[in-house]
This record gives structure tokens, C-alpha cells and sequence, in this order.
């Protein structure tokens, strides 16, 4: 099971990014647990500066975007 984790304080683009992240989890038929990182201090300790990110499985695989739904299945895969 891969750890997905969105890296944000809730704004449009974290909305956006945690439900294209569900679709192309699902669309890859892959079996996940989505989380919502609000809290400053830990999105910091990613190393994060701009959200909103992506991290699978506690890395960082993108930061200060929303990617394409084929941009994510390449970050899940």
C-alpha cells in the first residue's frame, strides 16, 4: 500500500492536487492511504518551501504545482 501524502494548508491548488492525485491512484488501480498535511511545521520537515506537494510514501516527488493526471501515474507507478 503506498502513503500518499498532500503537502498543503488547504488552499484551491492543494484541493486540486489531492483530488487529481485520488484519480490517477485510482485509474492505476493501485491500493493507497491519502493524507492531508496541514500543519506548517511538518510540511517544513519535508523540506517543502512551496505548496502545494506531493509526497509518496514519505518522499517528496513534486512541489508548487498541480500535474497533469499523466504526470501523477508516472509519480505513482
Amino acid at each position: 500500500m503506498k502513503k500518499l501524502q498532500i503537502l498543503g494548508t488547504g488552499c484551491p491548488k492543494c484541493k486540486k492536487l489531492y483530488e487529481e492525485t485520488e484519480k490517477a491512484a485510482k485509474e492505476l488501480n493501485i491500493t493507497y492511504e491519502m493524507e492531508k498535511v496541514t500543519d506548517i511545521d511538518k510540511i517544513l520537515s519535508f523540506g517543502v518551501m512551496s505548496t502545494p506537494a506531493l509526497a509518496v510514501d514519505g518522499v517528496v516527488k513534486v512541489s508548487g504545482k498541480v500535474p497533469s493526471i499523466d504526470e501523477l501515474k508516472k509519480l505513482l507507478s
